[in-house]
């Protein structure tokens, strides 16, 4: 079934891939990382991101603030920066490789071992870029219930939740790591010949009319 779905399961997970660099530079610049609901004012809700905090009032009005210093960032902030803009940057490459290794595209027809290897390493590289996505998201989920469930922290101290970006990211690594293994599973599958196709067909047709002959009185 991998041989006569192959074309399939290119494109397959090239959408997956796709899909998920989407959502990996949307969970870049989301400034919903982090939110933080205050008592005293329920009107408003802090958001916090890689880049901004944002204040968000029951009006529908929203103002953010870009933070002044990058060193003045808290560790997985900081580190959460670099690896995100390292996912987009290799899941764009892993695109523009995997695309021109298609069954489906011309270009290259006649290289068919060098576009396997650019599928290959497009996979390879949208699994990257997935692993790099997810291990940001997660640690700062992870910070934040640490901090949520500190007990030296006052009771009357708010707490930082969960924002809407770290679902996206998780989605987002998910895409990309599914795209990735659906395009390496094709690379390492041998390549169906049109011509085996219909050879395969036409004997699996010939087994049956024989199998009618023999059944018949």
């Amino acid at each position: 079934m991998a041989l006569v779905y192959r074309p399939t399961m290119q494109l397959s997970g090239l959408l997956f891939s796709l899909l998920g660099w989407v959502l990996s530079c949307l969970t870049t610049y989301l400034p919903q990382w982090k939110n933080l609901n205050l008592e005293l004012n329920e009107l408003e809700i802090w958001t916090m991101g890689l880049w901004q905090a944002c204040v968000v009032q029951e009006e529908g009005g929203m103002q953010c603030k870009d933070f002044d210093s990058f060193l003045a960032l808290p560790p997985e902030l900081r580190i959460s920066r670099i690896l995100m803009v390292f996912s987009n940057g290799s899941g764009l490459l892993g695109l523009l490789l995997s695309g021109f290794g298609l069954d489906c595209s011309k270009i290259g027809e006649r290289q068919q071992e060098q576009k396997k290897r650019l599928v290959l390493f497009g996979g390879t590289l949208f699994w990257l870029s997935g692993i790099t996505a997810i291990v940001p998201v997660s640690w700062v989920a992870h910070s934040t219930v640490q901090e949520f469930w500190d007990e030296n922290i006052p009771d009357i101290v708010p707490r930082w939740d969960f924002g809407e970006a770290l679902f996206v990211g998780w989605l987002a690594g998910f895409c990309l790591v599914l795209g990735g293994s659906l395009l390496n599973g094709t690379a390492c599958s041998p390549k169906l010949h049109p011509s085996s196709g219909r050879y395969a067909a036409a004997e699996q047709r010939e087994r049956c009319q024989r199998s009618e002959t023999e059944t018949r009185p």
